[in-house]
């Protein structure tokens, strides 16, 4: 039975979200620029907000901000745009900045935050191979065609097994 694309999916738990994005953090823990330490996080909004606390908390950064970027309208993506910049001042050029987004797809976010801030040090907890090459650290690549399913997208249901009901 050949399945439709949005069907070879991935599922992210609460858990497995948490678990990454502490991984995430601690492959960052002691490069930033500043005697290994980063100046502050900024959260890609909406994905990256839940990771970016995470990865602030386990690195004890204190300053935390956000950039929201729109690029999907449901399923489909379109051009990025920023809809919400972070504090000017504390961002300059990006140089001390950790941008955290839960996936890179397409990479067109990330290449469009990485035009205003290139001092930034991009990080995703999940990456995609279209999007890869913009993003400095991540923790899972998964394959283009696959869907991520982030637990705050997902309610708990019944599902029927894959094969067969007997």
């Amino acid at each position: 039975m050949d399945r439709l694309p949005h069907e070879k999916g991935f599922h992210v738990s609460w858990d497995q979200i948490h678990r990454d994005s502490r991984a995430l953090a601690w492959r960052l823990d002691g490069h930033g620029p500043e005697n290994g330490h980063w100046r502050a996080v900024v959260a890609i909004t909406r994905g990256g907000m839940a990771p970016a606390m995470i990865v602030a908390r386990e690195l004890d950064i204190r300053t935390v901000d956000t950039i929201s970027v729109k690029s999907y309208d449901h399923q489909s993506q379109r051009e990025a745009r920023v809809l919400k910049s972070p504090d000017a001042e504390l961002m300059g050029d990006g140089t001390g900045i950790l941008v955290v987004d839960d996936l890179v797809d397409s990479g067109k976010t990330l290449e469009l935050v990485r035009k205003l801030y290139p001092g930034a040090h991009c990080a995703t907890v999940y990456a995609k191979p279209k999007g890869r090459e913009q993003v400095q650290t991540f923790i899972t690549e998964v394959s283009q065609d696959t869907w991520i399913f982030f637990p705050w997208d997902m309610a708990m249901q019944y599902v029927p097994p894959y094969r067969g009901t007997d």
